[in-house]
């Protein structure tokens, strides 16, 4: 596998580091507003000191929230109204309105540090790491994207070529990108980024040069070939933010709503976890299939290593077992070793 030359390397210097960021980097928090209704104070304690018999001060107004209890917002009465005379015909129940502590901490959402940016952001502004602790990882999607551009702008003829086979392997193993309908995925979208709402067209309703990107919906990362239905309408900065999440680790609950009526993907798929192309699957049943993809890509065994491990622990099917015997025991170990470490 090619790697980068020693020159290459992106050597920092002058930077910005937050004390309270250190170490931070796979801590996930857990971030609530005070349930205090007159203070507006955000807190954020780690999940791992979350736990039964918690007691949380509000570092500004003093309130407690700690396990059972709760804050009670109103009093009420659930009464049945005489449809005729509106009247109340009888007082079903009365009781309270009140939050239980527990439950309101437990459903907040979780965060953590950027290591570039030094700034506290809902895990889904990270990219996936399935390594980490918190299984993203430790810069936030634009400082990583940032910071990529960095590198890439050096990047080797090899890296270019590799880049150029990993797509070819996808391709071959997913299937070809049909012809897009454009016109159709600029209607369906109104010619603005789904994310932001950039608009993407001139006056004259053609598309902008340069100001938009088609996104693999369901990403190339787990064999989703290009279509029309696949593809999201997104400005490059928010193509380059997505770039191979899954849908529901980048868009929030209301964009995969809205996501799921553009494209007709069904929004339990979009919400889920990321899930490989069953036709890829299909596709790498076949010994023949997986046989020629491990010839034609001998040069580049890591990244046929790589997919091989990506399905086999998003999906449970392992592809080698159909060539085992066929192809070196190297390759397996090799496999298997990537996969532990």
């Amino acid at each position: 596998m090619a790697r980068r030359r020693t020159y290459t390397e992106v050597r920092k210097s002058n930077q910005l580091r937050a004390d309270h960021v250190r170490g931070m980097g796979d801590v996930a928090f857990l971030g609530f507003q005070c349930l205090n209704y007159q203070c507006t104070t955000f807190i954020s304690i780690p999940e791992v000191d979350f736990s039964e018999g918690f007691s949380i001060v509000c570092p500004d107004c003093g309130y407690v929230m700690e396990d059972g209890s709760a804050t009670k917002f109103f009093d009420y009465e659930l009464v049945e109204r005489n449809p005729d005379t509106r009247g109340v015909a009888r007082l079903i129940e009365t009781g309270t309105f009140e939050v239980e502590h527990k439950e309101y901490i437990e459903a907040s959402l979780r965060y953590k540090y950027c290591l570039l940016c030094n700034t506290l952001k809902p895990l889904e502004a990270f990219g996936n790491h399935s390594a980490r602790v918190t299984g993203r990882q430790g810069e936030c999607t634009v400082c990583k994207n940032l910071y990529n551009a960095i590198k890439n702008q050096t990047r080797v003829p090899d890296q270019h070529r590799e880049a150029s086979q990993k797509r070819r392997l996808y391709i071959d193993v997913a299937g070809a990108s049909e012809k897009l309908d454009t016109k159709t995925i600029f209607s369906r979208f109104g010619g603005k980024c789904f994310k932001c709402g950039e608009l993407l067209v001139d006056e004259s309703g053609h598309p902008i040069p340069g100001a938009h990107q088609l996104d693999h919906t369901l990403p190339a990362y787990y064999l989703w070939p290009m279509t029309t239905d696949n593809a999201t309408l997104l400005c490059r900065k928010h193509n380059n933010e997505k770039s191979g999440s899954w849908p529901s680790a980048y868009y929030s609950r209301t964009e995969l709503r809205a996501l799921s009526a553009k494209t007709g993907i069904d929004y339990d798929v979009l919400s889920g976890a990321p899930a490989i192309n069953p036709d890829a699957i299909t596709y790498l049943s076949d010994p023949g299939h997986v046989l020629d993809l491990l010839s034609k890509y001998a040069p580049y065994m890591n990244e046929i290593i790589k997919l091989r491990n990506r399905i086999l622990t998003t999906a449970e099917f392992d592809f080698f077992e159909s060539v085992e015997g066929q192809i070196a025991q190297h390759w397996i170990d090799a496999a298997n070793e990537a996969l532990s470490g």
